[in-house]
């Protein structure tokens, strides 16, 4: 098994708010709250999440500290945790500075209140309710992106006691809100290597590395088929035999097909040329400190860099399923793609529409090149091609089918006016046969049928490759989408 690489946690800013004016007027109110707030910071540390705490703030003075604070700590994304009432000009200038997205904690310590017993100090350690409207109003007025999350606060840690279901869909819902910035601050904070160009004539791929700088933050490292070739001549025998036996582990190596003349047992010589090619691979990404990759490259008369393209699969599904998310055709944005599915630990493999099954309503999707092994429930399989498909050179290649149940595609296009624009859709990978060709492929259903499906998915003008995950991812997504305020357009 691959250990694939550990992400970069969403860095979170917490700041807690209740009214100044309470604290001399309900002794103990103050650290009660103070102790919730606690409790809220612990429980995202146990999700995940790196916290940034500016305290307990009850005037607008140290609510523009708390702002300033934030800035300081290049926070991904800021929570409010609402104790009691508070008014929204002791709110809004936490953060209003840093600009980032808000998240607004709407969580009430019990399930109910205990209507005939309690007191005024008792409702407003549980009157969170009160002022979220308000501060939502000021937030919206002010241009601040923000979300609300109600529930229950929950057990403390290390409580037996059982949780309420309100406070379980709370933080079930705020660890999505986690994940997203975690994608968020990997994506602004990424660096994608561009080796070689886009394929010629696929038109739907052409983007420009401005675009991704502005809207994800992603430096684009342009690399050259030197820096690549530089690296194949330096790999040792040592260096090439280590990455033999680890693709030998990994893979099952094939016979010739039973369905393809064109896809035969790998060559010796072939598997030989992909380990160097893949230990030079693995040199460019941590020389160049890059987290994903985008390729083609076309040669000539067979020339070195033409056999050093065709012998980039082997390598790059392996950097894929160690979690450098790698695409072929020059296709950048299917790259990001993939960058985030893998992020949500949901994998991410490079997808294109491969056939239709009218009779048993579902999609085959896949492609050459590049696959995500780690969503596989088998051994994928080396084979030899005789020939790359619309492509320059031969070599050897990766088939293999995504394990079977719940899944999701991610798509990344852009529209006429210049904007990154997602797509997705839930689905499910159902057994049966797949194409011996030596490519990825998968048998998918979605929530409606294959016609209306391809018809809705094309309608929303998408680059032609996808990202296929494992699990349903549809609701983190969406929480991305709002962090990176990009168009996410949902089909099925």
């Amino acid at each position: 098994m691959i250990k694939p690489r550990s992400r970069k946690k969403a860095r979170i800013g917490v700041f807690g708010i209740g009214l100044a004016a309470y604290w001399p007027q309900f002794p103990g109110l103050k650290e009660r709250l103070e102790g919730y707030q606690k409790q809220v910071e612990e429980h995202l540390k146990a999700i995940g999440a790196e916290v940034v705490s500016a305290g307990l703030v009850d005037n607008s003075a140290s609510a523009l500290s708390a702002g300033e604070f934030f800035c300081r700590a290049d926070v991904d994304m800021i929570l409010c945790y609402v104790g009691t009432y508070a008014t929204s000009s002791q709110v809004l200038p936490a953060v209003q500075r840093p600009r980032r997205p808000v998240l607004i904690l709407n969580l009430q310590p019990i399930s109910a209140l205990d209507y005939n017993h309690t007191d005024t100090g008792e409702w407003l350690a549980n009157c969170c309710a009160c002022c979220v409207p308000e501060i939502s109003c000021a937030f919206a007025r002010a241009d601040i992106t923000f979300n609300v999350v109600t529930g229950m606060l929950g057990n403390p840690a290390g409580s037996s006691l059982p949780e309420h279901p309100a406070a379980q869909r709370a933080w079930a819902e705020i660890a999505e809100w986690v994940a997203a910035a975690g994608v968020q601050r990997t994506l602004c904070t990424g660096r994608t290597g561009f080796l070689g160009h886009t394929y010629p004539g696929m038109l739907d791929m052409y983007s420009d590395f401005t675009m991704h700088h502005g809207q994800l933050g992603m430096h684009i490292e342009v690399l050259e088929m030197c820096d690549l070739a530089a690296r194949a001549e330096k790999a040792t025998q040592d260096q090439i035999r280590h990455k033999l036996e680890e693709t030998l582990a990994l893979f099952e190596v094939s016979q010739d097909s039973p369905s393809d003349p064109l896809a035969k047992a790998p060559r010796p010589e072939a598997l030989e040329w992909s380990a160097r090619v893949s230990v030079a691979l693995d040199a460019l990404i941590q020389e160049f400190d890059l987290d994903a990759l985008t390729y083609y490259y076309r040669g000539l008369n067979e020339n070195l860099y033409e056999d050093l393209a065709a012998g980039l699969i082997l390598g790059n599904t392996l950097l894929t399923a160690k979690g450098y998310p790698c695409s072929g055709e020059g296709d950048l944005k299917t790259c990001m793609a993939m960058l985030i599915m893998d992020s949500l630990d949901a994998g991410g493999s490079y997808t294109e529409f491969y056939a239709m099954d009218f009779d048993e309503e579902f999609i085959l999707m896949g492609h050459d090149g590049p696959a995500h092994i780690a969503i596989s429930d088998r051994k994928p399989i080396l084979r030899g091609l005789g020939l790359y498909h619309g492509k320059a050179g031969k070599g050897v290649s990766v088939e293999m089918k995504v394990k079977n149940g719940p899944i999701t595609i991610l798509g990344m296009t852009q529209t006429r006016e210049g904007n990154l624009k997602m797509l997705a859709a839930e689905g499910e990978s159902i057994p049966g046969d797949i194409l011996l060709i030596g490519n990825t492929n998968s048998r998918l259903k979605f929530g409606i049928d294959p016609i209306d499906f391809m018809n809705d998915w094309c309608h929303e003008g998408p680059t032609h490759h996808c990202a296929l995950g494992v699990g349903h991812q549809l609701s983190k997504i969406r929480k991305l989408s709002r962090l990176l305020g990009i168009e996410l357009k949902v089909i099925g």
